[in-house]
């Protein structure tokens, strides 16, 4: 995703989607956030921790609540795009302009807020520096320097990401396609995740 400075700049990067972004923008901004631009989006903070975001996809748009697994979402409108990865993040996703309803984006925006200063969040829980790399991937290592110096370069959130997608793969074959697709991504010093953090 391109580096984007402003939240206009932002909206005009994706402008296919220029008048649904306005128009969440609008409805934010009638509540005490902070705007910012963090992973090259829309973000909006209460006191410095983030609250909500906005995205713009090919064929969607949304909002990201950051701690969206605790709102009550009694029409059913949250999403969790990654099951049994995503633990607080939810998304409010939509397909077309006419599809936001302004009072009830507003609703859920002012509960996000009432939640993040009754101190409702997920804590993340900090792993230690211990990574366990499987053996498949120390072999690949043994046999490429470079990668192994790139490796130790990424912080220990990342190495982990990349010795458990290698260790929860079950059959040799699925293993070395999966080390064969993370080379790249390693020496380039990117996490096996950073494409989904930028929304």
């Amino acid at each position: 995703m391109k580096k984007v400075y402003s939240v206009e700049e932002y909206i005009e990067t994706n402008n296919h989607w220029q008048n649904a972004l306005e128009l969440l923008r609008s409805i934010v901004l009638k509540t005490k956030l902070n705007e910012a631009i963090k992973w090259s989006a829309p973000v909006y903070d209460l006191d410095g921790k983030n609250v909500l975001g906005l995205g713009a996809f090919k064929h969607h748009f949304c909002i990201w609540f950051f701690n969206g697994v605790f709102l009550k979402d009694e029409q059913n409108l949250l999403i969790n795009s990654q099951e049994n990865k995503t633990k607080g993040l939810r998304q409010m996703r939509f397909n077309a302009f006419d599809e936001v309803n302004k009072d009830l984006v507003l609703a859920y925006v002012k509960e996000a807020i009432e939640n993040q200063r009754a101190g409702k969040e997920i804590k993340v829980e900090r792993k230690g520096n211990t990574v366990n790399i499987p053996k498949e991937l120390s072999a690949f290592f043994n046999n490429d320097q470079d990668l192994q110096l790139a490796f130790s370069a990424l912080s220990p959130g990342k190495q982990r990401e990349y010795c458990e997608y290698i260790a929860t793969a079950k059959r040799i074959t699925t293993k070395k396609s999966r080390l064969e697709k993370i080379t790249p991504m390693i020496l380039n010093g990117v996490g096996l995740n950073d494409k989904y953090k930028n929304c």
